[in-house]
């Protein structure tokens, strides 16, 4: 980040406290809310926007009883991004949103945390990659497994040379529940900001319930899996290989079992090649077996999951890193210090690219290559 920048936003801020301005008010957003009171580090959320007032009432009640004082509540998360003493914002909106959000965030001179994945639609990830860049604020991307004590020690192993080279990587997760299922009884139109919900017409047609709360599984709001799983693994492949872009993609799915409308794959398969690695990742939502994280390299293979490596015929543990602080406490102590968060933008359009290359080859049923250079999938 750039020197000399900016303690906090526009105003100071009393007794030093970071003034925090909520932009989505679901199930993440609640998690977010838990995670910055529990990171003890003098945060407040004064703000908040949601589209459905059902959501944004509940959790304006939440923020009242957290930090003993009502949050102002907006339909437009542009009204709260103009809001002055907001220093800093959580954004925990549906995937195709994260990138424009986050650029008029930097824009309004706001620091920021993003949940993943960071971008869905390359071109909208690489102008908000380069939005971030251009300025001094400090972003955080919702990668957690970059502030998970097994992870950074996985990390460690790998980039210490404990399985030597690594030139194969297969990530499987599977499970057969209806996570995305909702109830849409309570939704009711007067009760939907539904023109900013369309987001500048992104989502087509008027008021539709069923893709307000299963957003999950429409085209015009996420990629599917490709955005709303594989950022989570991927971004391994990038931090644990220390490369930041695939050079290939090829995946295939579709839905198999539940014919109940949706758009995007029930299961699914990519092959993501980097230098001298192949890393693979499927994913079904038709079978319980769970998941597996396995990294094969010269030396011995590790699990990255069950944090241990098997060489020789012996399995030998891996060591957590001590002491780490959470995501959350990470990003509001850069935003004090003005360091970089362990999920730097960098490491946020490194997982985009690759998830955007895997959602572009499941579309158009083709190979695609990254080029580095130009920053552009071909």
């Amino acid at each position: 980040m750039a020197a000399g920048a900016p303690l906090l936003g526009a105003q100071a801020a009393p007794s030093d406290r970071i003034r925090l301005g909520l932009i989505g008010a679901g199930g993440r957003a609640r998690d977010l809310v838990r995670e910055v009171r529990m990171a003890r580090e003098n945060a407040h959320i004064i703000a908040v926007c949601d589209v459905w007032r059902v959501n944004r009432e509940a959790m304006a009640a939440q923020l009242a009883r957290d930090f003993d004082a009502p949050p102002r509540q907006t339909t437009r998360y542009q009204e709260l991004l103009a809001m002055r003493d907001v220093d800093a914002v959580l954004i925990a909106t549906p995937d195709m949103t994260h990138p424009r959000i986050l650029a008029d965030a930097i824009a309004a001179g706001k620091d920021v945390y993003v949940e993943k994945p960071f971008a869905v639609d390359f071109a909208e990830g690489k102008m908000a990659y380069k939005a971030v860049k251009s300025s001094n604020r400090v972003v955080q991307v919702g990668t957690q497994r970059r502030s998970d004590a097994g992870f950074i020690g996985a990390a460690k192993a790998v980039q210490g040379g404990a399985i030597g080279k690594v030139t194969r990587v297969s990530m499987d997760y599977h499970f057969q529940s209806p996570r995305w299922r909702k109830d849409i009884s309570n939704v009711r139109a007067e009760d939907v900001d539904w023109e900013a919900f369309q987001f500048g017409g992104k989502i087509s047609g008027g008021f539709d319930a069923r893709k307000l709360r299963e957003w999950q599984l429409f085209r015009e709001t996420t990629s599917g899996i490709s955005g709303l799983w594989l950022c989570h693994l991927i971004d391994l492949a990038a931090w644990y290989l220390n490369d930041p872009y695939p050079r290939h993609a090829m995946t295939m799915g579709g839905v198999y079992l539940y014919k109940d409308g949706r758009q995007t794959s029930d299961v699914y398969q990519t092959m993501i090649e980097y230098t001298d690695c192949l890393v693979t990742f499927a994913m079904s939502l038709t079978n319980p077996d769970g998941g597996r994280n396995l990294w094969f390299g010269t030396k011995g293979t590790m699990d990255a999951e069950g944090l241990r490596i098997t060489a020789a015929g012996a399995a030998t543990p891996i060591e957590r890193a001590p002491d780490v602080e959470s995501h959350m406490a990470n990003f509001l102590r850069c935003v004090r210090s003005r360091q970089t968060p362990r999920a730097s933008v960098e490491a946020g359009f490194s997982h985009a690219v690759a998830g955007c290359m895997a959602a572009v080859s499941l579309e158009t049923g083709r190979r695609v290559r990254f080029d580095a250079a130009n920053l552009e999938i071909v």
